[in-house]
């Protein structure tokens, strides 16, 4: 599994970007972040992998092809679990998020993509 996160900082405001995620992966609330359109967000991954296998609300499957993914949300962040999913999907997601102001952070380095650090 490789694991994409997004949220947005609030005017102003940067904070210790792991904690934050730490706290996103407990489905804490973190002062500082923007709240983001969740639902929107949703609409705009399925749409782009419409020809995916809609496994659940939350879920895509590559039917003709390798790889899935799981989208949990907060109303502040994104997390999208990968599973085998080759690179240029996660580009898209990673480009899709970026459209709504939502810069990926990635755990596994651990980075934040956002160009402020």
């Amino acid at each position: 599994m490789y694991e994409l996160t997004f949220w947005t900082y609030q005017e102003g405001i940067y904070l210790n970007n792991h904690l934050v995620y730490e706290a996103i992966a407990e489905e804490q609330f973190v002062e500082g972040l923007e709240e983001i359109p969740v639902n929107i967000i949703i609409n705009r991954i399925n749409s782009l992998f419409s020809n995916w296998e809609r496994v659940d609300e939350y879920s895509w499957k590559n039917s003709n092809g390798k790889g899935a993914f799981h989208v949990r949300t907060t109303s502040q962040s994104i997390k999208i679990d990968c599973y085998g999913t080759e690179g240029k999907t996660m580009d898209i997601l990673v480009n899709a998020l970026e459209e709504f102001k939502c810069p990926l952070y990635d755990p596994q380095i651990p980075a934040r993509y956002d160009g402020l650090e």
